[in-house]
């Protein structure tokens, strides 16, 4: 079966970090790239980052431009979101969306990123 599936979210003192783990499956599945959202509460669903599996470019929305980086490990299908410096604005689910080279785009359940003041 397809899936996506992330971890590593959690309840953070602002100014702390994290680190978000997303895993596609199976091992087998050519991956185009990989991708992060996030839906805080109230609001609509937004790009986070992106990052390209087979040449490795990322882009990132403007507003987490030097505060997250996303990052990939081809081997194991998983891909990285690093945040730094966050904020209580940077509460939210922070989505996984892997899209193959042939099929479906897949979305994860999210996992809950918590920052508190």
């Amino acid at each position: 079966q397809e899936q996506v599936v992330e971890s590593g979210g959690g309840l953070v003192e602002a100014g702390g970090s994290l680190r978000l783990s997303c895993v596609a499956s199976p091992r087998s599945l050519s991956i185009a790239d990989m991708a992060w959202s996030r839906q805080a509460p109230g609001k609509e669903r937004e790009f986070v980052a992106r990052v390209n599996w087979i040449f490795g470019r990322t882009n990132n929305s403007d507003d987490v431009k030097g505060r997250f980086t996303i990052s990939k490990d081809n081997a194991k299908n998983t891909v990285f979101l690093d945040m730094k410096g966050l904020k209580p604005e940077h509460t939210a689910i922070y989505y996984c969306t892997a899209k193959p080279l042939i099929g479906r785009e897949l979305w994860g359940q999210g996992t809950q990123v918590t920052v508190s003041t």
